[in-house]
């Protein structure tokens, strides 16, 4: 038996350069500097009484209460980036989970504060309303804003309602909280013998970066241990799982929507026509990823092809050669210089200005995200890097989020310096496209070439098929229980065990630990989400296309867009940028 220190664990957070870890000063200087601004917010939220009961009056007082709620909007986005990050960091520290916990309940009270706001506006006529806004030059920022409140207008309730509904936001976002503490922070492992036969801590991301060893049998070891406390603690994470979708179900009915579905795209003005086409265009076509099933069994010379046989290459495996992340800065530079000087300019200085968290240290959040927009504020991207190639395209997936957000964030007013996910996923899935690209085109050997376009195979099995396989078990799962039906740990597991057959095909072996899949994945907890990367997937291919064929015209409306923020609808966003995601063509 191999004591505690001989086994590979993960390093402490202070043994990291601090020029691969991100800083945090670029927000406030200190903890000292946040709990200042969170009392001084805490402290205006009283201000929002002052505009109770006189929006209507003039087009001056309704002007005022927009920037005083844009003001307060800008300073709690600041102090929740700093909370989250800071417990990203390490999950076990206490004092930084309780600053989440804090900025979250201070969020729930501003909000509460602030409802008012949408119903006494709605109490107006429309004409009435938009005559205000006509009538004030600076009023007309709003205009969108208020455009969209109209639409929306037969689900917002009185003031009374929305101001409940704004505190228990709080409580609702329990289920997520709880999942996210669980799997980051209190769960633990077992130690598994690698393929060079040293023994290591499994984790969350030496789990995918398992998933493409040569060495089968340590997928499989990787595999089976990986899913074991998802096994073990199986009704606690249906628990979790359920109490998710009782509360998005509760506001869905609160706000009188037909379903969670509605309501989750109603936010962006989406039909559920989009989602559902993008669900028939995958069921449409599984032939292809059938066959795919078949020739990787055929050529990997296996009996039975498992889950933990997907993703291995069929070639020489470049994936296990390192890509130290600063190589892998240099080769996602150079695969976006198509985009231009300005967008390598703000790349770079993200890279050398420490925005980027790099390595797996211990009880840091799992996987990979960038922070989005925050007003005045650069964003962050976070990583967990492994030295494998698939660490190169996920950081520049997750710098086309990162660019995507700067130059929304420089680029529009407040009101609009963010975007919806549904354009989130074209700019993160553009990036990958022209880093592929790159690959390609600069492979100098056969075998090189053909590994990289196996890579493509396997970005459409990923982020097509397999994001749409999740989206249809998360229609499902809402549609069962919107009818009543109690979704246990068994009915989950057999669920998503049978799309799974049904997405791979016949030459799949569905393992009891795959079919326990719904209880690992995040991206479920966040209301009709993963849809958005298969229409992301498809859009960006084809802007990446215009893009490489088109040259300079297509960077400028690709640019264009990155800086569109939420002035105008998503679907209308992407019009302009070239594709049209409310045909069926354009999946």
């Amino acid at each position: 038996m191999l004591s505690a220190s001989e086994v590979s664990s993960l390093p402490v957070r202070d043994k990291i350069e601090d020029k691969y870890k991100w800083d945090l000063t670029h927000i406030y200087k200190n903890d000292e500097e946040w709990e200042k601004e969170f009392k001084g917010v805490e402290s205006d939220i009283s201000g929002y009484e002052r505009f109770k009961g006189i929006l209507s009056k003039s087009s001056d007082n309704l002007l005022k209460c927009f920037q005083f709620d844009d003001a307060i909007g800008m300073k709690l986005e600041k102090l929740y980036l700093y909370a989250m990050l800071s417990k990203d960091s390490d999950m076990r520290v206490t004092k930084y989970q309780a600053m989440e916990e804090r900025i979250k309940s201070l969020h729930s009270k501003a909000a509460a504060a602030g409802s008012f706001i949408r119903p006494e506006l709605l109490q107006i006529p429309d004409k009435t309303l938009l005559q205000m806004v006509k009538s004030n030059e600076e009023l007309n920022l709003y205009r969108h804003t208020i455009n969209d409140l109209l639409r929306t207008k037969t689900h917002t309730l009185s003031k009374e309602q929305e101001q409940l509904l704004a505190l228990s936001s709080e409580i609702t976002q329990t289920p997520y909280n709880t999942y996210s503490m669980f799997t980051n922070a209190d769960i633990k492992f077992p130690k598994i013998s690698d393929d060079s036969g040293k023994d290591i801590e499994i984790s969350h991301a030496r789990y995918y970066a398992s998933m493409y060893s040569k060495d089968r049998e340590f997928r499989q070891r990787a595999f089976e241990n990986y899913y074991k406390p998802f096994l073990q603690y199986a009704n606690t994470f249906s628990s979790l799982f359920n109490g998710n979708l009782k509360t998005n179900i509760f506001n869905s009915v609160a706000r009188k929507y037909k379903s969670a579905l509605e309501a989750a795209l109603d936010k962006f003005n989406i039909p559920v026509s989009v989602y559902k086409n993008v669900i028939d265009t995958a069921n449409n076509n599984l032939k292809p990823l059938h066959r795919w099933a078949a020739l990787k069994k055929e050529l990997l010379g296996i009996k039975e092809l498992h889950p933990y046989d997907a993703y291995v290459t069929l070639f020489n495996n470049i994936n296990e050669l390192k890509y130290p992340y600063d190589k892998a800065k240099e080769i996602v530079l150079d695969s976006l210089k198509p985009l231009g000087e300005e967008y390598l300019g703000i790349l770079n200085t993200a890279f050398n200005n420490r925005w980027i968290d790099v390595y797996e240290t211990q009880a840091k959040r799992s996987g990979a995200y960038s922070s989005g927009t925050t007003f005045g504020v650069h964003p962050y991207v976070l990583l967990n890097w492994t030295d494998l190639l698939n660490d190169v395209f996920t950081l520049t997936h997750e710098m086309g989020h990162n660019m995507h957000s700067h130059f929304t964030g420089v680029s529009q007013p407040y009101p609009y310096a963010n975007y919806s996910i549904f354009l989130a996923e074209v700019a993160s899935t553009f990036n990958e496209s022209l880093l592929l690209d790159h690959l390609i085109s600069n492979a100098s050997a056969r075998e090189d070439k053909l590994y990289f376009l196996e890579k493509y195979l396997n970005n459409i099995t990923l982020t097509f098929y397999r994001q749409v396989m999740f989206a249809e078990f998360e229609m499902i799962v809402y549609e069962k229980t919107e009818s009543g039906i109690a979704l246990t740990p068994d009915i989950l597991c057999e669920l998503y065990g049978s799309l799974y057959l049904k997405y791979w095909g016949p030459e799949m072996v569905v393992d009891d630990e795959e079919r326990y899949t719904w209880a690992r994945v995040p991206h479920f907890y966040y209301n009709f989400y993963v849809y958005q990367y298969a229409t992301g997937f498809s859009a960006s291919e084809v802007l990446a296309r215009k893009v490489k064929t088109e040259g300079k015209p297509a960077v400028e409306k690709y640019l264009n867009f990155l800086k569109a923020g939420s002035s105008n609808y998503p679907i209308n966003i992407l019009k302009d940028a070239g594709v049209d995601m409310s045909s069926p063509e354009a999946v």
